[in-house]
């Protein structure tokens, strides 16, 4: 028997006992254990679990009330898992750990261990990266090798770390829109073994000194909104740009890149797959890169040639390092730890609170959640804030429930972090992708239209005065009509353009970048003047 397994026999041994720490439970279903009272008499069980344990509790999952092993399905466990992180969460406690064994019919039984206090100040330096690069160029897999340090099996391997769980997506609270986490402390990087492990994750934001966060984004053709909204929608400090060796850039390669250096994102292009092809193939792949960097205005840096120290000092500003990776065999992992660590954070925290909203959630005994990442300022639980625009143009007072960042409540944020927000006050149906939470004493003043200069990325043939594409920016994506003022754009041009979102209005203020698309037609585009 293994020592993993012997920690299960032992608190089936110890059993439930009436002043004890440990709870058996078969499963938790959100329609039966959230519904109307059962939530605080289980809140109050777990209380005392804990309680009784001096700190310290196992809910021992997949048995029955006798300790018989019953064993769920992953389905359920996920959903299991979901519940009772929602009851810790409540209690003023979080799950530390849960390990799970598998049983003879197929079915999971685990023991997670509740610890007591929840609160976390994120103090620490946290910077995010928003990845981009076209599918199958290993973006993911070169992100799973960096955040476990466990090299690829040539297969993709370590993407399949990335995988985003059913529990995680459905509770809504733990508002993990990266899909990747590791750190640093005084010793060097701090990696996980196992990213789908929440209390692994977890244990990195609260005990690095640098944090590190990865925002996914979508590389297959056609661009989805998707890909654009991790990009433009989060508060990102650098992006991470990948070309695979073996096949080169791509049409969608260019268009990532549009949008990254456009938006005046500093930028690293990582070179993948450089085991798969012979050092004259990589020569010709940076080659290609650095000339696609010149075309969009850009200096290259090739690392291999101007050392990371240059790269460090250099990057920003037009300038962007190469880098040659693998993640089979980890080479050019060390210079991507270099830069992360020591890198500083681009966004800047001052100025009062604000947060785009980029999803929202409704969970059952909490109500509405909205999560982003916090583009300035701070907020705190009980804090009062506005939510709007509603479709009226009016905003409206809500309350600060409750924080969570990284599977951990935490009682402040600050600008750069990526946070779920409990919101009292109004209905999870009524709060909407692009709506913005600020302080209660802002004024803002929504519109319907707006000035901005324009570069067209890709057009099959030329902008007329009408031209109606998907306006993203920040969390927004919106349908809105154009009229150039020169009457048309042309693919290259950059121009003028009168924009007027199609629906309804929307907080935009002067500076703000945004992308627009509308079939093979991309662009970016610079907010100049913003009308009632």
């Amino acid at each position: 028997m293994g020592r993993d397994r012997a920690r299960l026999v032992t608190a089936l041994e110890r059993g439930e006992q009436e002043g004890g720490s440990v709870e058996f439970k078969e499963r938790f279903s959100r329609d039966v254990h959230l519904a109307d009272g059962r939530l605080e008499s289980l809140v109050a069980q777990l209380r005392h679990r804990v309680l009784s344990g001096d700190g310290e509790a196992e809910y021992v999952l997949g048995v029955t009330d006798d300790g018989g092993i019953a064993g769920v399905s992953r389905e359920v466990f996920s959903e299991t898992m979901d519940v009772l992180s929602l009851l810790a969460e409540e209690a003023g406690a979080h799950i530390e750990d849960v390990q799970t064994w598998g049983t003879d019919e197929g079915g999971l039984v685990g023991v997670a261990t509740i610890r007591d206090g929840s609160a976390l100040t994120p103090g620490d330096d946290h910077i995010i990266v928003g990845t981009a690069g076209h599918v199958d160029h290993g973006k993911s897999t070169l992100v799973g090798s960096l955040v476990t340090g466990d090299p690829d099996d040539g297969d993709g391997g370590t993407r399949g770390f990335l995988d985003v769980q059913p529990h995680e997506v459905e509770r809504g609270l733990s508002a993990d829109l990266s899909y990747g986490v590791y750190g640093f402390d005084g010793e060097g990087p701090m990696r996980v073994r196992n990213p789908h492990r929440k209390d692994e994750r977890a244990a990195v934001v609260e005990n690095a000194d640098r944090v590190v966060s990865f925002v996914d984004t979508v590389g297959h053709e056609p661009w989805l909104s998707t890909t654009i909204r991790g990009l433009v929608g989060q508060k990102l400090d650098y992006g991470l740009l990948t070309v695979a060796a073996d096949d080169g850039p791509t049409k969608t390669t260019r268009e990532h890149t549009g949008v990254l250096l456009a938006t005046d994102l500093p930028t690293i292009v990582a070179i993948t797959k450089t085991d798969l092809v012979d050092d004259d193939r990589v020569d010709e792949v940076e080659r290609e890169v650095e000339r696609l960097l010149r075309d969009t205005g850009r200096t290259p840096l090739p690392v291999s040639r101007h050392g990371v120290d240059a790269a460090i000092e250099e990057i920003g500003d037009n300038v962007v390092p190469i880098v040659r990776t693998s993640a089979v065999s980890l080479d050019g992992l060390d210079v991507l730890d270099q830069f992360f660590q020591r890198l500083p954070k681009t966004t800047a925290a001052s100025g009062p609170f604000r947060m785009y909203i980029d999803r929202t959630y409704n969970v059952t005994g909490v109500g509405a959640v909205a999560s982003g990442t916090v583009k300035s300022g701070t907020v705190e639980a009980g804090d009062t804030l506005l939510l709007g625009p509603f479709p009226d143009g009016e905003f409206r007072e809500v309350e600060v429930r409750s924080i969570e960042m990284h599977y951990h409540r935490v009682d402040r944020a600050e600008a750069g972090r990526i946070v779920g927000i409990a919101l009292k006050g109004v209905r999870e149906v009524d709060v909407e992708r692009g709506m913005v939470l600020l302080p209660p004493d802002a004024d803002p003043t929504p519109v319907r239209e707006f000035e901005a200069e324009v570069m067209v990325l890709n057009h099959p043939t030329r902008i007329d005065s009408g031209y109606e594409p998907v306006v993203h920016l920040e969390t927004v994506g919106e349908a809105a009509r154009f009229e150039p003022t020169d009457g048309q754009l042309l693919p290259g041009d950059t121009g003028e353009t009168r924009v007027r979102f199609k629906f309804r209005p929307y907080l935009v203020e002067e500076g703000q970048r945004f992308v627009f698309r509308e079939g093979a037609s991309k662009g970016v585009g610079t907010v100049t003047n913003v009308s009632d």
